[in-house]
């Protein structure tokens, strides 16, 4: 993305806008791969104590690196022994290096803690290491980091807190944030973020959008400028970073703010008025969320319900697996909170761009992740993790309407395996005298990748409903990576291959005589909305911050005229067609 130096006052940057709203606070730059760490003094009669805690620590991390080793030999002979050499060197580095010596050192010279010893010793060595000629030598700066990254968890042994200490009001500035630390941002703290990597359908912007935090992604050039503290605004509606800005810069967006702050207001107003078309059809609104904290904007925006409960939460962030009475309590929180209103959770889909740190040394790192061993591919593997989860979803079923949603479901035989092991655990349930809803939930199929849509007539007629994951459906339609910002700008829900396979997925569902939905992101873009209820979708599940201004275009809409469009539409053959004939419907009413 460009850099604007037109003002010599501010420089302003363009990326993706990823979840709108303005913020203006100070910056805070999180230096490429530098692990955030707690940072406290140590009292003198505690130091042998630290550094013992230190040696512990290191000596956990060979126990796990001489683990990885061992799975390292069930490699091709090549990969094999290039990752061995990788290991050895790790190996290394916690056992007696410069590294580990620099750490007590630090210890005992400076009082501070392991944490922070550790952390000051691994950007020293980095330092060092960037002033080398030697370019490979340059380059193990990754190793260090790592190595420092495993002996920062292992000190730690709590769940991941990044960004746990950050200053009211900042602007997080950083080359990446995965979803799992966008997890961790708390709204109240921070107004914004703006990375130099990630696209603007990757799930780090989802998860941006779920707790409404104002986002811009892929934005080059963006760490070379600002400092700590320097002044920012992130236009998360316009895809605009401003470092240093003007007074008329800052008078002009907070003038936008404000506005933005009058048309919410005045789409609350919506919140009782019914999901209806002019002409009387009614469309059911859901909301997706991530984390229960969010059960109160989703009633808030007047959600009929959760179309989307994403559980991967519960595994992030954290060393350990959670068990049932973990996932239960979890689950039954949001269906209870719902009062009543139908609940639709996903079980795991960890893999791709939503990793936990608890699995990472059962499996090999997939060349290709999103194409690897995830979502049912992962249950069918570990069917334990299942299995754990079926058992908190149907003990969670006892306190309201609750369904179960399949992610990345390719053929029938995974959703006859799953229905089946649902059977068995609610039988093992049942013998121990575990409450559960009287009848089994509900067991739906997302379709996210072609072969799912082409094959919907089966898939419905063995699910009890189906769900478009518009967001992978579209990724692996046009093989193109949404997180990855060098051709984010190439993803286009409006290709007409990804339409005819929403269309033949909505049709397949009308002829089984189930529901159908649309969860991925453009069920929240009032842009779509016409489209995709000319198609024969009557169910939508959004971030709730969508609802209210999706609400508002369904009530302008008629359906049949809707119909009419959508079918001239599929007629065509052209996605620049397609757009024009679809903001030329919009703009009409």
């Amino acid at each position: 993305m460009k850099t604007d130096l037109s003002d010599p006052k501010e420089l302003r940057f363009s990326g993706l806008g990823v979840s709108s709203g303005i913020a203006i606070g100070p910056a805070y730059v999180i230096e490429t791969g530098a692990t955030q760490v707690p940072e406290y003094q140590v009292a003198a009669d505690a130091v042998d104590a630290e550094c013992q805690r230190f040696a512990d620590a290191a000596a956990k991390a060979r126990r796990q690196i001489k683990k990885l080793k061992a799975k390292a030999l069930l490699l091709p002979e090549a990969a094999a022994e290039e990752v061995g050499f990788l290991l050895d060197a790790h190996m290394a580095m916690v056992s007696g290096s410069r590294l580990t010596r620099g750490v007590e050192r630090r210890i005992r010279e400076e009082l501070i803690n392991a944490e922070a010893a550790t952390q000051a010793e691994i950007t020293e060595i980095a330092h060092s290491f960037q002033g080398m000629a030697d370019a490979y030598l340059a380059a193990r700066i990754a190793d260090v980091r790592e190595v420092g990254a495993r002996l920062i968890r292992n000190l730690t042994e709590r769940e991941y807190q990044a960004f746990s200490m950050l200053p009211q009001g900042v602007i997080i500035i950083a080359e990446e944030l995965s979803p799992a630390e966008t997890a961790l941002l708390d709204p109240s703290v921070v107004a914004g973020f703006a990375s130099v990597q990630g696209g603007a359908e990757g799930h780090t912007a989802i998860m941006a959008r779920s707790l409404g935090i104002p986002a811009v992604l892929g934005v080059h050039g963006l760490l070379r400028t600002p400092r700590n503290g320097d002044l920012v605004i992130v236009d998360g509606g316009r895809g605009k970073v401003i470092v240093g800005p003007t007074e008329e810069t800052l008078a002009e967006y907070r003038a936008h703010r404000d506005t933005l702050e009058q048309e919410r207001e005045k789409l609350k107003g919506l919140r009782r008025l019914p999901s209806v078309t002019s002409d009387g059809t009614p469309v059911a609104l859901y909301a997706n969320i991530e984390l229960p904290r969010e059960i109160a904007a989703a009633l808030e925006a007047g959600a009929g319900g959760i179309g989307l409960f994403r559980t991967e939460f519960m595994f992030m962030n954290r060393d350990t697996l959670p068990d049932e009475d973990e996932q239960y309590e979890a689950l039954r929180t949001v269906v209870e909170g719902m009062e009543g209103r139908t609940v639709t959770a996903r079980t795991l889909d960890l893999g791709s761009d939503k990793l936990a740190e608890a699995l990472d040394n059962r499996f090999n790192q997939s060349d290709n992740p999103a194409l690897g061993l995830r979502a049912v591919r992962l249950s069918q593997r570990e069917p334990k993790l299942l299995e754990t989860q079926l058992a908190a979803m149907l003990r969670a079923s006892a306190h309201g309407p609750l369904r179960i949603l399949l992610p990345l479901i390719t053929t029938v035989s995974e959703v006859r395996w799953v229905r089946n092991m649902v059977a068995t655990v609610a039988k093992r349930l049942k013998r121990r005298g575990v409450k559960m809803a009287e009848t089994l939930p509900l067991l739906g199929v997302m379709i996210e990748v072609p072969g799912a849509a082409l094959t919907a007539d089966a898939l419905a007629a063995c699910s009890d409903f189906l769900a478009i994951g518009t967001n992978d459906l579209t990724q692996y339609t046009l093989a193109i990576d949404r997180g990855d910002d060098q051709v984010a700008h190439l993803y286009d829900p409006l290709h007409p291959a990804v339409l005819r396979l929403i269309q033949f997925t909505a049709q397949a569902a009308l002829r089984a005589r189930i529901p159908v939905s649309v969860c991925g992101e453009i069920a929240g873009d009032p842009r779509f909305t016409a489209l995709l209820v000319g198609l024969g979708i009557h169910e939508f599940s959004m971030n709730p911050s969508k609802l209210p201004v999706v609400k508002r275009r369904i009530r302008s809409l008629d359906l049949r005229s809707a119909s009419r469009r959508a079918q001239t539409i599929m007629d065509q053959s052209d996605s620049a067609r397609i757009a024009e004939l679809l903001d030329e419907f919009n703009a009409a009413d």
